[in-house]
């Protein structure tokens, strides 16, 4: 699938590819809504419509992963929300063996999230996925998303690793669309990012179920 022989860098998205999607799905598409509608008085599905429309406005931009952009949006206390259902927070369990294995062939292993600084802390203090890593990198650091093409050129400035021995993992496509016309060579799709939904079906990439299937890397 793989030929890890042509991969020296690997960059993994964090929400659904590191870890399970299924928190920030229950967040921001039950969590968020009820506690808009019990705000205002209306139904949850109402609240839900709202935010939808205000969702579609910013989505795949910076704003769209910004927990201070939110906060101020829906005058809701976002960020102390998510203390409500951080038990919900879990690395997938598929990770810890694939992430050792990489270190363990000599890989460079960077996380480049769009989460926000402070959602990526509270996820890092309920899942220690960090140790495995060589460097964290939140896209709110150059005020761009992964979408756009200058937020690629910011990291492989920063970064310096070579975009035809890199290999890249998301579970968003339009992101996985954004790396490879940046040039990004080896590129890999996250199938099922949560736990609690049916696998997707994903023709345009590599894609994965279990990353076990990779394994052994040599």
């Amino acid at each position: 699938m793989l030929n890890w022989q042509e991969i020296d860098t690997v960059l993994f998205d964090m929400d659904g590819t590191l870890l399970d999607l299924h928190f920030d799905n229950h967040y921001w598409l039950e969590l968020i809504p009820q506690k808009l509608a019990e705000k205002h008085g209306i139904t949850k599905q109402q609240a839900f419509a709202q935010l939808s429309e205000k969702y579609q406005q910013v989505e795949g931009q910076i704003q769209w992963y910004c927990l201070d952009y939110w906060q101020q949006e829906l005058d809701l206390p976002i960020i102390e929300l998510k203390q409500e259902i951080k038990h919900l927070i879990s690395i997938r369990e598929d990770v810890p063996e694939f992430l050792k294995a990489l270190k363990e062939a000599g890989k460079k292993l960077i996380l480049l999230t769009n989460a926000h600084p402070d959602s990526l802390s509270l996820k890092i203090e309920q899942t220690a996925f960090d140790v495995h890593l060589d460097a964290l990198i939140s896209t709110h650091e150059f005020g761009v998303s992964k979408e756009s093409q200058r937020l690629w050129q910011q990291v492989e400035l920063q970064l310096g690793f070579d975009k035809t021995r890199t290999l890249f993992v998301d579970d968003s496509l339009p992101v996985l669309d954004a790396a490879k016309q940046f040039g990004i060579k080896h590129l890999l799709a996250v199938a099922n990012p949560d736990s609690t939904k049916a696998t997707r079906t994903i023709d345009n990439y590599l894609s994965i179920e279990d990353y076990r299937t990779l394994l052994p890397i040599t």
